[in-house]
């Protein structure tokens, strides 16, 4: 039996491989560097382009950082579906803890936390639309993690949610100081949440 062929991936054109380029370059930068440091210079050479092409397809640094943010909140979402939707049993606790443990180690998710809060209007609403994209992700999270434990939360799952979203948030803003054991904390955090269970 042979197995069906993937499907083609999609060929960019020459304008949206340079943009997609050009904000991976900025997302290094940020994740490096920080937003205050993030600038349009270092964002060209950490793409490997020139600033006149920068210029050509971002006229503003807080377009690109907006864009920026918004790819940022794509992939966070992405990773933790595809890490929490196909745990089992009570593998979803541990599956959620390596999802999060590579996230901290990616800081990824600190830098996107650091554009919620810039100056530049356009910047901060690309995150709070990543924010509310967050907060399904998590509800979502939490009813599969309770569910695969085979439990029923007593309260509504999107606030407990918005705890988790905190909690998560907490530990990567933190991750540049070392915490002694963020495992120790994140086990004592999801007993204290499974306490809210039926």
């Amino acid at each position: 039996m042979t197995s069906p062929a993937a499907s083609p991936t999609p060929k960019l054109s020459a304008g949206a491989a340079a943009r997609a380029r050009i904000v991976d370059a900025a997302i290094q930068a940020l994740v490096r560097d920080g937003a205050t440091n993030a600038s349009m210079s270092v964002i060209a050479a950490a793409g490997g382009v020139s600033k006149a092409l920068l210029h050509y397809h971002y006229s503003d640094r807080a377009h690109l950082l907006a864009e920026a943010a918004t790819e940022l909140g794509r992939r966070l979402v992405a990773r933790e579906r595809a890490a929490i939707d196909v745990a089992r049993g009570s593998g979803a606790v541990d599956a959620h803890w390596e999802w999060l443990s590579s996230e901290l180690t990616r800081g990824e998710l600190r830098a996107l936390l650091e554009l919620g809060v810039q100056r530049e209007a356009e910047v901060r609403e690309a995150a709070e639309s990543v924010a509310v994209a967050r907060a399904r992700a998590a509800t979502q999270t939490v009813t599969h993690l309770f569910g695969a434990l085979g439990l029923t939360p007593r309260m509504p799952a999107a606030l407990l949610a918005g705890t988790v979203l905190a909690f998560v948030d907490g530990l990567a803003i933190g991750a540049p100081v070392p915490m002694r054991d963020p495992r120790a904390s994140f086990d004592l955090f999801w007993l204290a949440l499974l306490s809210f269970a039926e």
